[in-house]
């Protein structure tokens, strides 16, 4: 009797503040998100042009800068090649049935204009292979997930909370688009994502100069994706690709201008 006097004298304002402060505790505590298993570093290799991303097959690697791709002999690291073709800024690349698509925008030229470029590796010509022109951000990559494409627009500095996700049919009809949660926003400082991957049911996204990889899931209902966590990486955000050959990752260090190959190592039991 007494317990319920008590708790019928306190406030009801009071109570409504102490509720808001343990919610305000517990999102912090979650908002984090998990730390994953880290990737380490398996191998890397000299490339002059390892500014904005890497991508491989099981023969070659490509290292992609703003204005050109390299292709790169896997097993000796020689450069083979160079793409022929204008470009602007590339930012990412995505081994699509044999050829490298890259995204490619006109940043930070106004109004924005965004295009997925296409390396033919044979011919290393390199050509525009579908033109959004100005769909609200700077394309940074693109990726397969099912039988759909996943596209990342980019915005930067006071508006990269503003970064969104779109999914497209093949015949490029926009299905469906998601914003980013607000605490993986909040690593980036005024950049935005520079790279992701579909990998394991979920995406892995980099920002601009962290070495970390950040998951992040796709919602059943909800236009904003949900945060899982962060992993570190042996390379400094920028593009990234699946591996076929080990089912890793590939990034790049753009400080030593090098591609470096990683793999996420399992927990051994104690």
């Amino acid at each position: 009797m007494q317990r319920s006097y008590l708790f019928q004298q306190v406030k009801p304002r009071l109570v409504w503040w102490f509720l808001l402060l343990i919610l305000v505790i517990c999102s912090g505590q979650v908002s984090r998100g998990e730390d994953l298993l880290p990737w380490q570093e398996i191998r890397r290799m000299p490339a002059p042009a390892a500014h904005q991303a890497a991508v491989a097959d099981r023969r070659f690697v490509y290292a992609v800068t703003s204005h050109l791709i390299e292709k790169y002999d896997r097993s000796s690291g020689q450069l083979l090649a160079t793409s022929n073709g204008p470009a602007l800024h590339l930012n990412s690349g995505f081994l699509w049935k044999g050829q490298v698509l890259s995204a490619h925008s006109n940043y930070p030229r106004t109004p924005e204009e965004s295009e997925i470029k296409i390396l033919n590796p044979q011919t290393m010509q390199l050509t525009t292979w579908h033109s959004f022109h100005d769909y609200g951000g700077s394309l940074t990559w693109v990726v397969r997930r099912h039988d759909t494409w996943l596209c990342n627009f980019a915005l930067y500095d006071e508006k990269n909370h503003q970064t969104f996700l779109v999914e497209f049919d093949d015949d490029w009809k926009e299905l469906q688009r998601w914003s980013y949660p607000p605490e993986l926003i909040a690593e980036l400082g005024t950049f935005s994502l520079s790279g992701g991957v579909w990998y394991q049911n979920g995406l892995l996204v980099t920002g601009h100069d962290k070495p970390e990889v950040y998951r992040v899931t796709i919602p059943q209902r909800g236009r904003q994706l949900v945060f899982q966590g962060r992993a570190a990486v042996p390379f400094t955000g920028q593009g990234i690709a699946v591996d076929p050959e080990t089912v890793g990752l590939v990034g790049i260090s753009r400080a030593e201008k090098q591609i470096i190959f990683a793999e996420q190592k399992a927990k051994t039991a104690k």
